[in-house]
């Protein structure tokens, strides 16, 4: 690995595996979260002090959006399509957000479970304009692992 002890990494190497395959390089991604809930109860101590104790809960599903180039990625645009046409025995695939360094070597991995695409907004096309189109994709997992 090209990183030092305490190097911290940088945001711009990263990309997307979908079922260990990796799919595409990102412009971007956003809203990538961990939550559970917290269950707080109360309780008197033996000295007869009230007392207030918090534990770990449920994890929570997720949410993700990435924004990528338009390309004709056929595993992407398949999973895509089968996510918005409900076609959940093969839309729900396990995914991976992979932060690189350097020399493109994996350093950290957000493992989503059961992921589907549950949105996608196309950026606006205009006659003249010379720009990348972009699709914003919003994806939805039911547990996330960080390695």
């Amino acid at each position: 690995m090209s990183l030092q002890p305490g190097d911290a990494l940088t945001s711009h190497n990263f990309g997307l595996q979908i079922d260990g395959v990796m799919v595409e390089y990102l412009a971007e991604v956003s809203g990538l979260s961990l939550e559970q809930d917290v269950i707080e109860y109360q309780q008197v101590s033996a000295q007869g002090k009230p007392v207030t104790k918090k534990l770990p809960g449920v994890k929570k599903a997720g949410t993700c959006t990435v924004v990528r180039g338009m390309t004709q990625s056929a595993a992407f645009n398949q999973w895509i399509t089968e996510s918005i046409n409900g076609v959940m025995g093969t839309a729900r695939k396990n995914a991976t957000i992979m932060v690189m360094d350097y020399q493109n070597n994996p350093v950290k991995r957000y493992n989503m479970r059961n992921a589907w695409c549950s949105k996608i907004d196309t950026s606006s096309v205009k006659a003249g304009e010379a720009s990348a189109l972009t699709e914003t994709v919003t994806i939805t997992f039911e547990e996330l692992v960080i390695e």
